[in-house]
C-alpha cells in the first residue's frame, strides 16, 4: 500500500482490502475475541494514499491532531488484548473521510481543520465525495456491522483522544465520558473513571451529543451498552502512558460493566 505517513494502525490486519480503490480501509484487531466488549476506533490512522499529494499539507500538520487521534490506536490495541476484544480501526486519515460522521455532512470532509485549511479538499465536487464515501465510510461500517453481527450482547466502546489545545484554548481534563439519553452502562463508567484519585475525568467534554461525534455509536449502539472514551493525546502519547490508560481503562470498563449501571437505578 502506498501511502505518504506511517501511522497507520500497526499489527492490525485487513478486512476489506482494495475496497472502492482504497487498500486496507478498516483494519480490525482480535476478530474472535470472546470478550464480551466490541471497540472501535474512528480516527486511528493519519495514512494518505500517494496519490492525494498529502491534501496538500506538510508533514507536520499530517502527524498532528486534524489528521488522526494520536495514540488512540494504540491504546484500542492494548484494550483488545487485555478484553480479549474484536476491535475495528480505520484505515486512513479523517482527512480523505471521517467515518464517524455521516456521509454528506459538513465535516465529513473538512475543508478547514482547526483553523488549518486542507486544500485536497476545496471544492470537491459530488461524485469525488460519494467515491471517498464508497471507498472508506462504508466498508468501515459494514465491518464494524459484522463483528456485531457474531456478538449478541457486545457492548460497543469508541476510542478517541483529543489535543490538549484546541482553537487556542487549553483543555486540562484527562479524559472524557460521551454519551446522550438514558445511559447507565456509560454513567458507571464515568463514575468508575471519576473515582480514580487525581484524574479529571467529564461527561460529554471535550464534546458533547450535539457536537455529533456520537456517530458510530447511533449508527450501531440501539439495544446495547455503549460509550466514547476520550483521553487527552499528550497522556497517551507513548508506549508507557498507552499502557498505563490501556489498564486503567480495562479495569474501569469491567468495573461499569459488573456495575450494569446499578447504582443510576437505585436513584
Amino acid at each position: 500500500m502506498n501511502r505518504v505517513t506511517g501511522g497507520s494502525a500497526q499489527g492490525v490486519s485487513p478486512l476489506a482490502p482494495q475496497a472502492g480503490g482504497f487498500p486496507d480501509p478498516v483494519l480490525v484487531r482480535n476478530a474472535s475475541g470472546k470478550g464480551r466488549f466490541v471497540l472501535v476506533c474512528e480516527h486511528a490512522s493519519n495514512a494518505l494514499p500517494e496519490r492525494f499529494g498529502g491534501l496538500g499539507l506538510s508533514a507536520s500538520d499530517l502527524s498532528a491532531h486534524i489528521a488522526w487521534d494520536i495514540g488512540a490506536a494504540a491504546l484500542t490495541g492494548r484494550l483488545s488484548a487485555l478484553l480479549d476484544a474484536p476491535a475495528v480501526l480505520a484505515g486512513y486519515s479523517r482527512l480523505l473521510c471521517d467515518v464517524n460522521r455521516p456521509p454528506g455532512a459538513a465535516d465529513s470532509i473538512c475543508a478547514v481543520s482547526d483553523g488549518r485549511a486542507v486544500p485536497g479538499n476545496a471544492a470537491l465536487d459530488e461524485t469525488a465525495r460519494r467515491r471517498r464515501a464508497d471507498g472508506l465510510y462504508h466498508p468501515f461500517h459494514d465491518a464494524l456491522e459484522r463483528i456485531l453481527a457474531r456478538k449478541e450482547g457486545a457492548a460497543l466502546v469508541s476510542i478517541h483522544s483529543f489535543t490538549p489545545v484546541f482553537g487556542g484554548r487549553a483543555r486540562a481534563m484527562h479524559a472524557g465520558v460521551l454519551f446522550e439519553g438514558d445511559n447507565p452502562f456509560a454513567r458507571s463508567l464515568a463514575r468508575a473513571l471519576a473515582r480514580e484519585e487525581g484524574l479529571d475525568c467529564r461527561i460529554n467534554e471535550p464534546y458533547g451529543p450535539d457536537d455529533g461525534v456520537l456517530h458510530t455509536l447511533r449508527r450501531h449502539g440501539a439495544g446495547r451498552d455503549t460509550a466514547m472514551i476520550e483521553v487527552r493525546n499528550d497522556l497517551i502519547g507513548d508506549k508507557a502512558g498507552q499502557e498505563r490508560w490501556a489498564r486503567l481503562l480495562a479495569d474501569k470498563l469491567k468495573e461499569a460493566e459488573r456495575d450494569g449501571g446499578q447504582d443510576e437505578k437505585r436513584r
